[in-house]
């Protein structure tokens, strides 16, 4: 076995990081197997020979050298002898691969080339996120998988939308060509079949050119379970468990197998914590959104504090800490959604340090009342809770939506689709939808919309069943009504202001005739002060007197109702509001509105 000499220490030492790093000199591979006896490379660069390039013993369970005869683009593999046998292993922190089953290939993280791309992500009270898959998003054809370069083509129908940010789904190499992306088998490398590394930092560098930040996926709840070269990677193992990077007890156990990494042991929480700063470093990404945050804290996600991972906790602060630290305004967002405050406390008040996290409360609420079949069971007390719900005083701290990749499937729909339990191009389905949508765009919070929302997709998500971009011309209307709210969400026209704003005042909760009415404001005022209307029912109120927090015309902004958004709806007519003096909803003026069944209006002040 060979050990670091003198002039082997010095080399160790100039070359840092693990995995293959390029440099003038070669390329140097360093590995973390601290039960293989010997470790050598094997490649394309050497006709895949274990004794051509044998690594040196480092310290604490590494191996490394440099070998002048790789360059980028060669397969590679270690090659390891164990007391289980003779093993080959793809890299674990393989930056590229043929495919999951496949070979590890050397890459060169500095050699694209950004166009000196500075990007800063919106303030989040100005987000608008749209949650993609990049299998499904933009297909060429149905038997075919989408990849980053093809959803490049569809970021000018993004921008035009108003969308200024994208959550990805995990592009991490997964088994196969078809997947959510929530099984990753080589975690630091993007998946082949969508374009690879090159691919994710072209669409960045496109969605940064076209004002559209991007947000990344990623999963450290669980690796694999398939194609998973980490499993007893080399050759140890207790309990039959998944070896050294995975716990080997009974804290291993999560939904998707016996997969949890090893929270607490260095050199696995050192290869997450990587992981998740080379995204924001190398990939220019502006934020991570954390899949199933609970079973990182929790070995069962049921709270009880036997079954608490202190050392889970403990390197979500870590890397929580070092982003905000390292990398200043870009978000973290936990999917948690037990509603607790202490996931987006900040780190110093004993928090886990997220920026933000999807909203429990609010999707339940919102989707339960308008999916509800009859009128009298819709819980109009339950949406103004859900519209007044924040954590730790910010009303930014959750991600708000009504669907979402989780929301229409496993047993659950498009939100139309539920509606409709059919054909979703119908009466019921499209007005209620659209109130879903306005909600969305006009609570606290960050909002979000998912792929094909917009086109009024039908059935569930599945990522065998690409968006139908023909929908986009069918139902123009539609996707026109969600461009129209999200602009007024961003202020595109300087007199809706309040719905970037902290704060909501509930003027009505009528739950008998199933009508709210909000007033969102920042700072209050003209041009900030928004007064939003809603009406869950399938009736019309021609005379619906409301108090209003002030004097003067309020002008009609948005009305759902409009025939321009789709032909079935019955174009009432709604004008601006001229208020009159009088005590109501405990305000000194009021307004009489006219709401239109399943209908949302949005009315603003120009002084």
């Amino acid at each position: 076995m060979e050990k670091l000499s003198e002039v082997d220490t010095e080399i160790a030492t100039k070359f840092e990081g693990m995995g293959a790093t390029c440099h003038e000199e070669g390329v140097f591979f360093r590995v973390w197997a601290p039960h293989a006896e010997q470790v050598s490379v094997v490649g394309s660069f050497n006709d895949w020979n274990p004794d051509a390039h044998p690594l040196i013993q480092e310290e604490n369970g590494h191996w490394g050298n440099l070998i002048s005869d790789a360059k980028v683009d060669d397969e590679y593999k270690y090659y390891l002898k164990t007391t289980a046998g003779d093993l080959q292993r793809n890299d674990p922190y393989a930056l590229k691969m043929t495919n999951s089953a496949g070979n590890s290939v050397i890459y060169d993280q500095s050699a694209f080339d950004w166009h000196g791309d500075v990007f800063h992500i919106p303030a989040w009270h100005e987000l608008v996120v749209y949650e993609l898959h990049i299998g499904t998003f933009n297909a060429k054809e149905k038997d075919q998988v989408g990849t980053l370069y093809t959803a490049i083509e569809k970021l000018d129908y993004l921008k035009g939308l108003g969308i200024n940010a994208v959550e990805l789904m995990p592009c991490s190499e997964f088994a196969g060509s078809r997947s959510w992306g929530y099984n990753p088998a080589n975690p630091f490398a993007i998946e082949s079949d969508y374009g690879g590394p090159d691919g994710l930092k072209n669409f960045v560098k496109a969605a940064h050119e076209a004002g559209i930040a991007v947000i990344l996926d990623v999963v450290y709840n669980h690796f694999g379970p398939s194609d998973m070269d980490l499993w007893q990677f080399d050759g140890w193992h207790e309990n039959d468990g998944g070896g050294i990077y995975f716990y080997n007890d009974w804290k291993s156990d999560t939904p998707w197998g016996s997969t949890r990494p090893d929270f607490g042991r260095k050199e696995v929480r050192d290869y997450i914590h990587e992981n998740a700063m080379m995204w924001l470093r190398d990939y220019h990404i502006d934020g991570l959104r954390m899949d199933m945050v609970p079973y990182i804290r929790n070995v069962k996600a049921d709270g009880n504090p036997g079954n608490d991972i202190p050392e889970g906790i403990t390197l979500m602060q870590w890397i929580n800490k070092d982003i905000s630290e390292q990398f200043p305004n870009h978000i973290t967002i936990a999917e948690d959604m037990h509603s607790l405050d202490f996931i987006t406390n900040s780190v110093e008040n004993g928090g886990m340090g997220y920026g933000s996290q999807w909203d429990a409360k609010f999707v339940h609420a919102v989707r339960d009342a308008i999916i509800t079949p009859n009128d009298s069971d819709r819980d109009i007390s339950s949406v103004s809770e859900a519209v007044q719900s924040r954590y730790n005083l910010d009303s930014f701290q959750r991600i708000i939506y009504t669907e979402s990749h989780d929301e229409v499937a496993n047993g659950q729909a498009r939100v139309a689709e539920e509606i409709a339990d059919g054909d979703v191009n119908n009466w019921y389905s499209k007005k209620r939808a659209a109130l879903g949508v306005v909600l969305v765009m006009t609570s606290p919070g960050i909002p979000m919309v998912f792929q094909g929302q917009p086109l009024l997709a039908d059935k569930w998500f599945s990522d065998n069943d690409p968006i139908d971009w023909s929908r986009l011309e069918k139902f123009s209307g539609f996707a026109n009504l969600h461009r129209d709210v999200i602009h007024l969400r961003r202020n595109w026209f300087g007199v809706t202001k309040g719905l970037q704003g902290q704060h909501v005042q509930i003027l009505r909760e009528d739950n008998d005739k199933k009508v709210l009415v909000l007033h969102r404001y920042a700072d209050e005022g003209p041009k900030d002060s928004v007064l939003v209307a809603f009406n869950f029912s399938h009736e019309t109120f021609e005379d619906y007197k409301v108090g209003l927090p002030r004097g003067g015309k309020w002008h009609l902004r948005f009305n759902s109702d409009l025939a321009e958004y789709d032909p079935d709806f019955s174009d009432q007519a709604v004008f601006d509001l001229e208020t009159m003096e009088g005590e109501y909803d405990q305000c000194h003026h009021y307004a009489s509105l006219h709401l239109p069944p399943y209908t949302a209006l949005i009315f603003s002040q120009e002084d």
